[in-house]
């Protein structure tokens, strides 16, 4: 028996995106037979595009936080202003770009960040600024104001409230007028999103060509599987705590950067983890709406992982 073989008249059947084929997906996971094949390279990849593996989680967080402190450095050496859309996680990677930063005594005041997502009620409306679970608060806390006297100015954040969301695109394409580059730096969901920006979201659109036109949604209607993962990696499995709405950059602001920084952490140690499926369909099944990490690949950029996630395979029970 296995899930594809029981799902016909499940309670699980109403909440998958209909155009999830779980047999190809399934078919990407069971390469891990051989866990060296997730760096062979696919045809659709960009040829500047790079899988990066991490021996450890903190080993992920130091490669990950210096490839994004390296984009700062080499952009403002280049002379080059930087747009950079940013995510509040994964957060490890933040501790070690501000200490590169503050070793190399770079400052980020050629730096316009423009975060990702936020969380949001059925109206888009958002947390106070000043809330401790606003993305907003915990960007302030865990990079801005570590950075100090090299830090991007107040001026130059943009955060994901109702108001300011549709201004990032123009705001985007005047910092390109000025020869400004364009970074995306990205978690990949359990639901394989980007961003808040869900699977399920497709439904809307006639095909790849509309879907990959949208820029941003307001008051984006979370998959459940979104807010469990969100309430375990956020709030300690309260899933009271979470909100089941959310404001999001689309695919018209994250397909047009030009590099882009990955990341996948999702181990919870002694052998569990719940972002391998993530991973290797990201990586093996192609462009597909229906699954918005899938066109990460096809950008430039690095995409870091935890080695662990390379095994989806051994089943043991502890």
């Amino acid at each position: 028996m296995k899930f594809i073989d029981t799902l016909k008249g499940s309670f699980y059947e109403k909440i998958m995106p209909e155009g999830w084929d779980f047999e190809k997906m399934d078919a990407c996971c069971d390469q891990s037979r051989n866990p060296e094949s997730i760096y062979v390279r696919e045809g659709f990849w960009d040829e500047g595009f790079e899988p990066v593996g991490c021996a450890t989680l903190e080993d992920f967080n130091i490669k990950m936080g210096y490839e994004l402190a390296y984009r700062i450095r080499k952009s403002r050496e280049s002379g080059e202003l930087l747009a950079l859309i940013i995510p509040v996680g994964p957060l490890g990677m933040y501790r070690w770009a501000i200490y590169f930063l503050t070793q190399w005594k770079v400052s980020c005041d050629h730096v316009w960040g423009f975060n990702m997502d936020e969380w949001s009620d059925a109206s888009g409306n958002t947390f106070p600024a000043s809330h401790p679970y606003s993305f907003e608060y915990c960007m302030r806390k865990t990079f801005y104001e570590p950075l100090k006297d090299l830090t991007v100015p107040e001026n130059q954040r943009n955060f994901a409230t109702k108001e300011n969301l549709p201004t990032y695109a123009g705001k985007i394409a005047a910092l390109r007028e000025k020869g400004a580059k364009l970074i995306t730096v990205y978690g990949i969901g359990r639901m394989m999103h980007i961003a808040f920006w869900e699977p399920h979201f497709a439904a809307d659109y006639a095909d790849d060509a509309e879907w990959r036109k949208s820029e941003y949604r307001i008051a984006g209607n979370l998959h459940p599987l979104t807010i469990e993962q969100c309430a375990l990696l956020c709030f300690k499995g309260r899933t009271p705590l979470m909100t089941c709405w959310g404001n999001t950059i689309g695919p018209g602001l994250f397909l047009s950067s030009d590099y882009a920084i990955g990341g996948a952490d999702g181990i919870f140690g002694r052998g569990m983890q719940w972002q391998g499926l993530s991973l290797w369909v990201t990586l093996k099944h192609g462009p597909s709406m229906w699954i918005p990490s899938s066109f990460m690949p096809t950008l430039p950029g690095k995409l870091f992982f935890v080695d662990d996630l390379k095994e989806t395979l051994d089943v043991e029970y502890n």
